[in-house]
């Protein structure tokens, strides 16, 4: 186990943003439509394109270890679909300047998201 530096998350330090589904497969809509229109700047197009790189790597991270989540989501009372994805600061930044993001999955990852 590894501590966890005290004080707020730097860009550097992953934070776990439990997501359903449907929350995950609309947030990679909406990254994927500002990457493909081209209305951001080119280093948050890089880190949007980390965002679209954790979100498969929530699944595959699911597939491989599934009792990791399966225990919090239990003791969350939160459904099977629900994962964690993990964004720095700086990631989240950039999710959360997108015109296009639902109210609903900004109020989720304004607030340190839980399903």
């Amino acid at each position: 186990m590894s501590a966890v530096p005290a004080g707020p998350a730097t860009s550097d330090v992953l934070v776990p943003h439990w997501l359903t589904g449907a929350h995950r497969a609309r947030l990679t809509a909406v990254v994927q439509e500002a990457l493909t229109a081209r209305h951001v700047h080119p280093v948050v197009a890089i880190r949007l394109e980390d965002v679209l790189t954790e979100l498969h790597v929530a699944a595959a991270r699911d597939a491989v270890w599934p009792t990791s989540a399966a225990r919090v989501r239990l003791a969350a009372g939160w459904e099977a679909d629900v994962l964690p994805v993990r964004l720095s600061a700086t990631e989240l930044a950039g999710v959360l300047a997108l015109a296009s993001l639902p109210d609903e999955l900004r109020g989720l990852l304004a607030k340190g998201a839980s399903a």
